[in-house]
């Protein structure tokens, strides 16, 4: 018999035997998908949190018809409007008044009405001006109703009115097509200008008193992070007519020297006459701006995963994460914003709001030194960007779409512009392992909720957060980055900040920005309580000849809201807090405590005559009571007339008493920036981070967190290696599971259209 074959044969045989024991085994110890499993949380009441959420794509396109077929007068897409002409600027929804919605949540009243702010702009009337109309009810508008004077004391003068993107476009046409071409030789010979390859950054305000709408906008190349490539020449627009040919150039200035206009600048340099200092001419790309990364992608950084799902959930407006419960919404002006925040079923606050962002340069350049920027006048909503996962926010977080109707007629979607996520922070949020008699180890890790949102204004960018923490704090952050902006490097120029490049000039600048806390700490009515230390000497009872310095508790009761206005860098209680009318189990107030990290500059002098536009930033805390007439600490008129603001926070705090009233809390925190070296390609958000913390104080009968069911506990005599002890134990089981990465996506390129 020839045993060839068979052994051929049997060989295979063996072979295909041991593949499908491999394939077997392989398939025995690969990762299962990650289930997930539905987190165990208490739903609200069915659409309560409705009552504060933003207007849908379908409601602003109502608005808009209701509009446009009753006020009488013809609206020009604002897109495409002249100054002359009327246009709808924004519109956003009207958030009904606290006792209503109150009344509506807590009593079972009446669901509010809904309703819209429309912001429109009349430059075709004999007296042009800004006007608001509340309208409604929604999604079916019958009304409208006009609350200029009610909210502001008067009609709001036209050149108040924010720029319009269109503004800016003719702006830009008429330096384009009047300006420049009054300097041939100059800006072909100097500035290489071919029609494109310049771009425009504004100063504000605009001027020196109000009235005035006279503009510096200074000149860089149009390459990628452009913030950085200034040129040295800056042109100031005289832009306050509503006939757009009677706009004019008021100065010039170039590398240090001012001039009447183009036409003498374009004869001193023909003359000879001027100092020329030419700027390399940057590639596209930008070369030292540009972002893209200077080293080959090698192993990729660690990712966070959920095993077992999101342990939060979101529905509509509303989120629910452990014992958390709180509705969101976007502003158009002021952005980021929370309403009807609980914890453990118990409202601890009606409101949360960013309320502005406020940037003052120095410079020895005209824009640079003339720069005020108030970010919500340009639309911290507005500018909203799209997230990108993996950076922006976790891979896997919730991402939510907003919407926004601005310079338009129809909404515009910007997808994945808002996201929620639960982070470990990987930190324990408490611990102790006891080494002294019992042994014993017990920790919680600290797993919180974010909820961001970035805003692009101009050259920064602004990280928005909300963290919700397990212990019942919450903590309202923002993180800078971005562009710095820069000035032409000429002369005494390093006064004002360090060179970064050949011609640029970093220059110093604070950052400033403004929160409305509403707390309602076991009701409405709070008080606000002070709480430091002080050394006193005592002598030691059983030593009487010798002394012992002991710190011991100082209390007040900040009884009125001058008592409660701490101004920037002034001396501030290190605890203070909003106290209610109940009681812990202890005796004590329940109260929630105000917590501020900030390293913010200096704020402009009071003197200044523009001051009381920003005077929120005077005060680094200021406690009021609660007025529907006083909803936010500014306005977005303020930046193009800060001589004579629309809303003057100052006059928020005329002494009234604050003890046992319904109270707002308005904290500001910021940071002096430098810009330096290392800010070049772009400012990090290390160390550029402010905000503030609100943590119950004596407001539970223990730390809340011990409820959590994250925590982890075992002693020396138990089998910490069992999951029925340990949970982290379990880990190899239930944490080795495949997360479903879904394919990348990112649609803020594709975001420019309307809906």
């Amino acid at each position: 018999m020839n045993l060839k074959p068979v052994l051929i044969l049997l060989g295979l045989a063996l072979a295909t035997i041991f593949a499908l024991v491999c394939v077997l085994l392989t398939r025995e110890r690969s990762p299962r998908s990650c289930q997930h499993v539905p987190p165990e949380q208490e739903e609200m009441e069915d659409g309560q949190s409705l009552v504060f959420a933003d207007l849908t794509a379908e409601e602003m396109s109502q608005v808009v018809r209701y509009l446009q077929g009753h006020l009488g007068v013809p609206l020009v897409e604002a897109s495409r409007a002249k100054p002359s002409e009327n246009c709808i600027a924004w519109v956003d929804v009207q958030v009904p008044a606290k006792a209503e919605v109150l009344q509506f949540l807590d009593s079972g009243g009446a669901r509010p009405p809904r309703e819209a702010l429309a912001v429109l702009y009349f430059g075709k009337q004999p007296e042009p001006n800004i006007t608001e109309l509340v309208v409604g009810p929604l999604p079916r508008p019958a009304y409208h109703r006009d609350v200029t004077v009610q909210k502001y004391g008067g009609k709001v003068p036209y050149h108040r009115r924010p720029t319009l993107a269109v503004e800016y476009k003719q702006i830009g046409g008429f330096l384009k097509n009047q300006v420049f071409p009054s300097a041939p030789a100059f800006m072909q010979q100097v500035m290489e200008y071919d029609g494109a390859n310049l771009a425009t950054v504004t100063a504000a305000p605009r001027g020196f008193q109000s009235g005035d709408r006279v503009t510096w906008f200074v000149l860089f190349q149009n390459v990628s992070g452009f913030f950085l490539h200034p040129v040295g020449l800056e042109v100031l627009v005289d832009h306050s007519s509503l006939d757009i040919s009677e706009w004019a150039v008021s100065r010039v200035f170039y590398n240090g020297q001012y001039y009447r206009d183009m036409v003498q600048l374009e004869s001193a340099y023909v003359q000879g006459r001027i100092s020329v200092e030419k700027v390399r001419k940057a590639p596209r790309d930008g070369d030292f701006s540009s972002m893209k990364p200077r080293a080959p992608a090698a192993a990729l950084f660690p990712l966070q995963f959920e095993p077992q799902g999101p342990r939060y959930s979101v529905s509509n407006n509303q989120v629910l994460f452990q014992g958390w419960s709180f509705a969101f919404g976007m502003s158009v002006s002021t952005g980021l914003r929370l309403f009807d925040i609980r914890h453990k079923g118990e409202r601890v606050a009606y409101e949360i709001s960013v309320q502005e962002a406020m940037s003052v340069y120095g410079s020895n350049c005209p824009g640079g030194m003339s720069t005020r920027y108030m970010d919500g006048s340009f639309g911290l909503g507005r500018y909203t960007s799209p997230l990108v996962p993996g950076v922006d926010c976790p891979y896997l977080a919730t991402y939510v779409d907003t919407l926004s109707l601005s310079d338009s007629l129809r909404p515009k979607k910007r997808k994945a512009s808002l996201c929620i996520f639960e982070q470990n922070l990987g930190s324990p949020l408490r611990r102790h392992y006891s080494n002294l008699q019992s042994l014993y180890y017990g920790g919680l890790v600290n797993s919180a909720l974010v909820l961001r949102s970035i805003a692009t204004v101009g050259n920064y960018d602004y990280v928005w957060d909300f963290i919700f923490y397990q212990n019942g704090a919450l903590e309202g952050k923002v993180q800078a980055t971005g562009y710095p902006s820069s000035s032409f490097l000429h002369g005494d120029g390093l006064r004002y900040g360090n060179r970064l490049w050949e011609h640029t000039l970093g220059t110093i600048h604070t950052h400033f920005v403004n929160y409305k806390v509403d707390l309602d700490v076991a009701g409405v009515k709070n008080s606000l309580m002070a709480q430091d230390m002080a050394f006193e000497m005592a002598r030691a009872p059983w030593s009487p000849e010798q002394q012992i310095e002991r710190p011991r508790l100082t209390k007040k009761v900040l009884d009125t809201e001058d008592q409660a206005a701490f101004l920037l860098h002034s001396k501030m209680p290190r605890y203070i807090y909003f106290a209610a009318n109940s009681k812990n189990k202890w005796g004590h107030q329940r109260g929630y405590r105000i917590q501020i990290t900030s390293s913010a500059g200096d704020h402009i002098p009071e003197a200044s005559s523009m001051e009381r536009a920003i005077s929120w930033a005077r005060y680094q805390l200021a406690v009021t009571r609660r007025k529907e007439e006083e909803p936010t600490s500014t306005s977005i008129y303020n930046q193009n007339d800060p001589w004579t603001p629309t809303v003057a926070f100052a006059d928020f705090i005329n002494n009234e008493t604050i003890t046992n009233q319904d109270l707002v809390a308005w904290i500001t925190a910021g940071f002096l920036h430098i810009p330096h070296s290392e800010d070049i390609p772009n400012t990090v958000t290390v160390g550029n981070s402010v905000g503030f913390l609100l943590r119950p104080y004596n407001y539970y009968d223990l730390d809340p967190s011990i409820y959590s069911q994250d925590g982890v506990f075992f002693t020396s005599e138990q089998d910490f290696t069992a999951c029925e002890i340990n949970p982290l134990a379990c880990l190899p089981k239930t944490a080795s599971c495949l997360p479903n990465f879904p394919p990348f996506t990112f649609d803020g390129f594709q975001n420019m259209s309307r809906l």
